[in-house]
């Protein structure tokens, strides 16, 4: 019999910091079962935490991402419609060719001089202050700013699209999301449904309204409110837990700021050794066994669901010596932060685009940059990884 750890039991300070538990986890095995954050009681699930092990998992066919082919449906299956974080070949193969036609590398670096003025507007509000809680000041509003730009978001729309958005990575309650889900699946419908009257426009979403293949194939309305719910929540929500891990990350390991202000060459190393030390994605979306199989020799059974912990392969010593060291010279390459295999993260350039940028300019403008208080709670729930607020000063 496999003894299931109930992570829910842990209570806040397992939220706060897991990693001890990882751990220890680790030291007895890749995989385990275990209660998850954010379950009913009776809920158990395989969790892989180990990094060779969870790099397979990613990548493993029989780990079905479309809960349909167990026989479940979920209510975001229902009101949003099938997305790429929800599918499997051939429909993801279908939907990512689809979307990849819009969102392309070159309209991704299109963006870099934008994203350098909403950066600088946001610091030409912010530093006169001398203090803010950078989340709400600097790591929310950029990337909201930018992927709804990106997407065609009308600006009055944001402060509730935020709301929205954030109930559904990282929901107070079972009530709460179910609203979330519902409000926001009616308000894409109405945006996709609004730009479609209106017209072209020069916008991502209607462009993929527009987008089709050679054999004349194009996303359907369902599949166009799945992909705009996956672009705009995936699109921003993860970059701003990156923003502020980030910020958070160098601010207590001043050795490494100060390095990093020495050098800002090393930007790129700073941004790459954030994701791996405390990526803004805690756990992968479940996956479903299709069929039998064996995770690093822990058989699942054919209908169980696995969760890969993208949190505790990153800090698997066998992978990343001495990793719960912060070191932005480290060797970073292989880290599992955006995912692996044919899931990987669709936005990771962007993210990356608007961290490097976000955070060369905060530093650059922010001589004296220290924290102003202990971080606020972390994220409920076991999907995101980021704090609720980060109070600064300058």
């Amino acid at each position: 019999m496999t003894d299931v750890i109930d992570l829910v039991e842990l209570g806040e300070g397992f939220s706060r910091d897991p990693h001890p538990v990882y751990a220890r986890l680790r030291e007895r095995g890749p995989v385990h079962r275990v209660r998850p954050l954010g379950s009913e009681p009776g809920h158990q699930t395989w969790l892989v935490v180990g990094y060779e092990a969870a790099r397979a998992a990613l990548a493993d066919p029989r780990l079905s991402k479309d809960p349909a082919g167990i026989g479940l449906t979920f209510l975001d299956d229902e009101l949003i419609g099938k997305y790429l974080l929800t599918t499997d070949p051939p429909q993801h193969t279908r939907l990512r060719s689809l979307v990849t036609r819009a969102f392309t590398a070159r309209r991704v670096e299109a963006l870099r001089p934008r994203i350098g003025r909403i950066t600088d507007g946001l610091l030409d509000a912010m530093l006169p202050l001398g203090r803010a809680d950078l989340v709400a000041s600097f790591a929310y509003p950029l990337p909201i700013t930018v992927i709804c730009e990106l997407l065609g978001v009308p600006e009055l729309d944001r402060a509730a699209f935020r709301e929205m958005s954030t109930e559904v990575v990282a929901p107070s309650d079972a009530e709460s999301e179910h609203d979330a889900i519902v409000r926001l699946a009616a308000y894409l419908t109405d945006l996709i449904e609004d730009k479609r009257c209106a017209g072209p426009a020069d916008d991502l979403l209607s462009d993929l309204i527009r987008t089709t293949s050679e054999d004349g194939d194009r996303l359907s309305a369902e599949e166009l409110r799945g992909m705009a719910y996956l672009l705009l929540v995936a699109g921003h929500e993860t970059t701003v837990n990156l923003l502020a891990n980030a910020v958070l990350a160098l601010l207590t390991h001043p050795g490494q700021l100060a390095a990093l202000r020495a050098d800002m060459s090393l930007i790129d190393g700073a941004v790459e050794e954030a994701l791996r030390w405390e990526g803004p994605v805690g756990n992968a979306t479940f996956r479903y066994a299709v069929e039998p199989l064996e995770i690093d020799g822990v058989p699942v059974g054919k209908g169980d669901t696995v969760m890969v912990c993208l949190t505790a392969a990153d800090r698997d010593p066998a992978r990343h010596p001495d990793p719960h060291r912060f070191d932005i010279r480290r060797e970073t390459r292989g880290h599992l932060a955006f995912g692996h295999g044919i899931h990987y993260c669709l936005g990771a350039p962007l993210a990356r685009l608007e961290a490097r940028t976000a955070l060369a300019s905060l530093l650059e403008r922010a001589p004296a940059l220290a924290l102003d208080g202990p971080p606020g709670d972390w994220l409920p729930g076991r999907l995101v990884r980021g704090v609720r607020s980060l109070p600064i000063r300058w």
